[in-house]
């Protein structure tokens, strides 16, 4: 992993990477033989278990067949990060890894290469999630629900964690904001049916359920998602501006120019003139979209 990442990014890059430095067996009496290169041991696979609070959940079949077949063929090209299991004696829990560990098993293998550390609760799940963030193997309510724990279990700061795995703040809070998500939305998310862009495009829309399984039915963009939310807070939004302009609408031409650079923006835009002098304005319903205007406003000037 790049050097320059920031926070545990940078320490888990260390911990995977750096096995020429010697460690300590953390199980005693357990069988471990050591490989070529200090540091990297060979453990039986039955003495390794999964972490309860691995952040992952979904393990594509696909993917996981794949590296079975490629350690067939090559063997464990990576060691595992383990830590001794807090709960049994002279076994060992699964800190990063897990996939090679589960497509190790379907390859037969009697034991996997790994490195052991002494870790606590809350550096294993900071180093799951920093491992699994940086590779892009969360979606993104995996990733949210990572977030959450390491709020609601260890009192992490959203601006902490967003120095650990090297994301925005707003990249921290507009992702838990999709846990406010209807239970159906969020499982289209989680089976990969919505992506992040998808669900954050429908977060705030009345029927966001609705609109998810027309987008999964449809097979549509996050665009088109969009675009969907929109004319839904329009029609919303309808009664109420006709009510305080007294029944009057815009002209052609401006309507037609607020259509023109809603689709260039991909935001709400209105123009109100008075008499060629007025507002424009544009509504954003996150911080990403609000950062994501700033910057094309900034490479525009």
């Amino acid at each position: 992993m790049a050097e320059n990442r920031r926070g545990l990014g940078r320490g888990l890059s260390a911990l995977l990477g750096d096995v020429a430095e010697t460690i300590e067996d953390g199980g005693a009496g357990v069988p471990a033989e050591r490989r070529e290169g200090a540091g990297v041991l060979e453990i039986p696979i039955e003495l390794i278990h999964r972490n309860p609070d691995q952040p992952r959940r979904v393990f594509g079949d696909v993917e996981l067949i794949e590296l079975t077949e490629s350690i067939r063929e090559k063997g464990v090209l990576q060691p595992i990060l383990l830590r001794p299991s807090p709960k049994t004696s002279g076994e060992y829990e699964i800190v990063a890894g897990e996939r090679r560990w589960r497509a190790g098993q379907m390859a037969g293998l009697g034991v996997m290469p790994a490195v052991v550390r002494d870790l606590d609760d809350l550096q294993v799940l900071e180093i799951a999630i920093v491992e699994n963030v940086q590779r892009a193997d969360l979606n993104a309510i995996e990733e949210a629900l990572g977030f959450k724990a390491l709020i609601e279990r260890f009192g992490r700061t959203q601006e902490a964690i967003a120095q650990a795995v090297g994301k925005s703040r707003s990249h921290i809070a507009n992702t838990l904001r999709l846990l406010q998500l209807p239970a159906e939305v969020q499982e289209h998310v989680m089976q990969g049916r919505l992506s992040a862009g998808h669900a954050r495009a429908i977060a705030t829309a009345d029927d966001p359920v609705a609109l998810a399984e027309r987008i999964v039915d449809g097979g549509l963009s996050v665009r088109d998602a969009e675009a969907l939310a929109r004319k839904g807070a329009d029609k919303a939004k309808a009664p109420a501006a006709r009510k305080s302009s007294g029944g009057g609408s815009k002209d052609t031409d401006t309507a037609a120019l607020e259509n023109d650079l809603s689709e260039v923006l991909g935001l709400d835009v209105s123009i109100v003139d008075r008499g060629g002098a007025g507002e424009l304005r544009i509504s954003y319903k996150t911080l990403e979209q609000l950062d994501d205007l700033c910057r094309r406003l900034t490479r525009a000037g």
